[in-house]
């Protein structure tokens, strides 16, 4: 099948998150099972990749008043996948990925999608849109009249594209809003992400726990009503991890190179991230890590109220890497400051670091209010880092309690200070018996969480998506 991705992120054209890998490694997956995947993403000023003009492959579209022009440039993925770069410096020439104007950027990205498609030498078999941005693009693809099977994936509900009702008459929305939308259907919320919901063929999110805490009031963030009406054709598929990108036998940002059966080597990328992080060196000091952007949604402020407790009653080191929220910057700054040898924190989008982190820590914390799928504990787990994390979404899917037998973590139930605490001590009580705990690193490393088995499954969805467009037949999970 002939799959076009649509996405604002890719890995390593434009990252902010986890959104990024994701496209960039499924399509890289589907590739491996003999697809013909192609994405298509904004220009970003960022882009540094070299890029390719395609003579004679520019649009006008008609957007909010006025006509703007886009030229389609084209890229590689990994020297193998093409990827359409959608080039309109008004919108897209600045240097950051999510700035000021999100609703008119990504509007006007997804209005020109219909345009770009009859453009392209591409002809597709299955849309796959990427999270708010793209959401409205199933929308201009029926208003276009272009009969194609589209499969809309739910990365984050948190993350919806909200608009006031000024935008929505202003930005033309407001003539087309229910245009699609069947009768029987709840009436869409004033977001972008609820047009996808409601008109892709098929709608995903990123894990099976996930799917079904996104149909409570819980979980739903006010769109509950919304995917309950999709639920017969509502699944969800857990993320993989690219493992020729995530691999500590020939990741060059390592310090050293090992693998599970050379685990002993792991500890020159310890004693190197202490040292970058100002920490004590020592191999027998338990050493925690975190890789995480600084919001409420990964637990910051759980962590925060933590810290304190942490100090006390452990006797582990803290490293946290990451970008977020102002608030959370200065408070962990200021923590890090006051506990300079058991805690160090780095403010920064830092890979290297990120890939030190991974290898150097003996655990790494994912305290997560919710987390759709999460790519941290699975990226730690191929590195050796034993994860801890609270029990939700992805994390629910991919770590089980070593206390379950056969488990490869510690898990927490409640989104509580005490429970999290209780999760972490349990860790570091395990890794004082080495042995055991070497195991529990080797086991871990052994685990397949590529995306082998998971793009299988999308490749399943995209066949049912395909016969619903054509059929309209909706078939039964």
């Amino acid at each position: 099948m002939r799959i076009l991705f649509i996405a604002s992120e890719a890995f390593p054209l434009a990252k902010v998150g986890g959104l990024a890998d994701v496209t960039s490694s499924l399509a890289i997956a589907l590739r491996d099972l003999g697809h013909e995947p192609c994405l298509i993403l904004p220009k970003y000023g960022s882009i540094k990749a070299p890029i390719q003009d395609i003579q004679g492959k520019n649009v006008v579209v008609s957007f909010m008043g006025h006509y703007e022009q886009v030229a389609l440039k084209m890229t590689r993925l990994k020297k193998r996948i093409p990827v359409y770069l959608v080039e309109n410096d008004d919108y897209f020439g600045t240097e950051e990925i999510y700035t000021q104007g999100e609703l008119e950027r990504f509007l006007f990205f997804s209005l020109s999608i219909p345009s770009i498609i009859s453009q392209l030498d591409f002809r597709p078999d299955i849309i796959h849109c990427h999270d708010w941005h793209t959401a409205l693009t199933p929308l201009w693809l029926k208003k276009a009249k272009m009969k194609l099977p589209c499969i809309f994936t739910i990365h984050s509900l948190a993350y919806q594209g909200f608009f006031d009702q000024q935008f929505f008459l202003r930005s033309g929305l407001s003539r087309v809003w229910q245009e699609y939308i069947p009768v029987s259907a709840p009436r869409p919320s004033l977001n972008f992400m609820s047009q996808g919901i409601l008109l892709a063929d098929i709608v995903t999110t990123v894990s099976p726990t996930y799917a079904s805490e996104i149909l409570t009031p819980q979980y739903g963030e006010d769109l509950e009503q919304l995917l309950s009406y999709r639920g017969n054709e509502l699944y969800g598929i857990v993320n993989g991890i690219d493992y020729d990108e995530y691999n500590p036998a020939t990741d060059p940002y390592l310090e050293r190179n090992y693998d599970s059966t050379t685990i002993e080597k792991r500890v020159d990328n310890k004693l190197a991230l202490q040292r970058k992080s100002g920490l004590p060196q020592s191999p027998d000091i338990p050493l925690l890590g975190m890789v995480s952007r600084l919001e409420e949604q990964k637990g910051i402020d759980l962590l925060l109220q933590a810290i304190g407790p942490f100090i006390t009653e452990t006797k582990a080191q803290l490293v946290i890497l990451g970008q977020g929220r102002e608030h959370y910057h200065k408070l962990l700054a200021e923590a890090a400051l006051k506990y300079p040898d058991r805690l160090s924190v780095f403010i920064a989008y830092d890979e290297r670091l990120a890939r030190l982190i991974y290898s150097g820590s003996d655990i790494f914390l994912m305290p997560s209010r919710f987390e759709p799928c999460g790519l941290g504990q699975l990226i730690a787990m191929r590195y050796g880092a034993i994860p801890v994390v609270r029990h939700t979404g992805g994390l629910a899917d991919t770590v089980k309690d070593v206390a379950e037998g056969n488990g490869n973590g510690f898990v927490f139930q409640n989104y509580t200070v005490l429970e999290m605490l209780e999760a972490i001590k349990r860790a570091e009580e395990s890794f004082y018996h080495r042995a055991e705990w070497q195991n529990l690193m080797r086991h871990n490393m052994k685990l397949d969480f590529s995306w082998k088995a998971s793009a299988r499954k999308y490749e399943e969805l995209y066949l049912r998506a395909r016969n619903i467009c054509q059929t309209g037949d909706i078939i039964q999970k």
